[in-house]
């Protein structure tokens, strides 16, 4: 049996795998290819391109990469179609995915789509192209199916998968352990996100910001888990705008520093989830090219941006985005955060419900919901 795949930049390589895990049980001697990441890699996923290819975000960011990308989910579309898989998974990265299985779909290849796109938050018109796309949508969200019956479009929830591999009680003395850092030790996690061109935009107004932090409290300790390939753009940068101070690279490990941390500076985006499922305090910022952010602002229906916030219906965590992303404003975040023991407890336990909530043995439940697609 042979599946195709296409998952595109670190978060969407990290949901792909757990699926994967799920399928494999099922069908014994599967076979998946397509594009992927390490992780999907790691599970005898054969990837044709690597998932980092896809990992661009914003209008003008994905102009620049237009040529590329469209010929490669061109040269992609044709291989398939000479070499057909039982059916099409697409992993997220709905503007590279979708219209490729419309393409497939109309072929005859059943399209799955996993990760229902935010149609909740914006451009809810991507339900109307969706029930062309797909044959069915895996949703990680409850309240996600409904809206795409109401569109035409078959969905499941499955549960989220990062709530069924992180523990609902966080390991946080292992991690600290794990990583050389003390019980009582003041950490902040910096993790500026997975994609090039959020490390041009956030990395160096993370690392001022803790070099701020710094200055107030010497005893601060920072970490920064790395996706694969980010070092040598980071290294320069922490140089730069952070010299002398205590920050961490670590190669990937952002589960380890999650857990490890008091709080986490973060970039808008999945990342936000695991630290929430880990329960941890967070500042979320994010930033990115002028004309991309006037875009999707005003396509924005509501007035959340992180995912907590928008899972929670409310501010539960900072949110800093664009003009309001600045060393000086995250600073005071972050200070704030970490001397508020009552409202990490307050924290955790919304974050404790939210964790029972999205928990659903995704691998079994998305792989039951892919079975009925195939009849298998």
């Amino acid at each position: 049996m042979k599946l195709a795949m296409v998952a595109g930049e670190a978060s969407g390589d990290l949901l792909a795998s757990l699926l994967i895990g799920g399928l494999q049980q099922r069908w014994p001697g599967l076979r998946t290819a397509g594009i992927g990441g390490q992780k999907m890699a790691a599970l005898g996923f054969d990837a044709w391109w690597p998932s980092d290819k896809l990992a661009v975000r914003g209008y003008v960011e994905v102009l620049r990469h237009y040529r590329e990308i469209s010929g490669i989910r061109e040269r992609l579309a044709q291989r398939l179609l000479a070499d057909r898989p039982m059916a099409f998974i697409g992993v997220d990265a709905p503007d590279f995915n979708l219209g490729l299985e419309a393409r497939l779909k109309a072929a005859g290849v059943p399209s799955i789509h996993f990760i229902c796109p935010s149609i909740w938050a914006w451009r809810g018109g991507r339900a109307k192209k969706m029930a062309g796309s797909c044959d069915h949508v895996l949703c990680l969200f409850p309240f996600e199916p409904e809206l795409l019956r109401q569109h035409g479009v078959p969905a499941s929830y499955v549960g989220h998968p990062l709530a069924d591999a992180i523990p609902l009680d966080p390991p946080r003395a292992a991690a600290r352990a794990a990583l050389g850092l003390g019980e009582h030790d003041a950490v902040v996690a910096l993790l500026p996100g997975s994609r090039r061109s959020e490390i041009r935009y956030l990395a160096p107004t993370f690392l001022q910001t803790a070099a701020r932090l710094y200055r107030e409290r010497p005893a601060l300790k920072f970490v920064l888990p790395l996706a694969p390939g980010l070092r040598p753009l980071v290294e320069p940068l922490l140089t730069q705008h952070a010299p002398g101070v205590p920050v961490r690279l670590l190669d990937g490990q952002s589960h380890a520093a999650l857990a490890a941390c008091d709080l986490t500076l973060i970039a808008s985006g999945t990342a936000t989830l695991e630290a929430a499922l880990f329960k941890r305090p967070m500042v979320i910022a994010y930033r990115m090219h002028p004309l991309s952010w006037q875009l999707m602002k005003r396509m924005a229906y509501q007035p959340w941006v992180g995912l907590p916030n928008i899972l929670c219906r409310d501010f539960v965590v900072p949110e800093r985005i664009q003009e309001a992303c600045t060393p000086a404003q995250l600073a005071r975040d972050v200070l704030a955060g970490l001397d508020d023991a009552s409202g990490a407890q307050r924290l955790h336990q919304r974050f404790t419900d939210l964790h029972h909530l999205l928990k659903r043995d995704t691998a079994r439940a998305a792989t039951d919901a892919i079975a009925q697609v195939l009849r298998a």
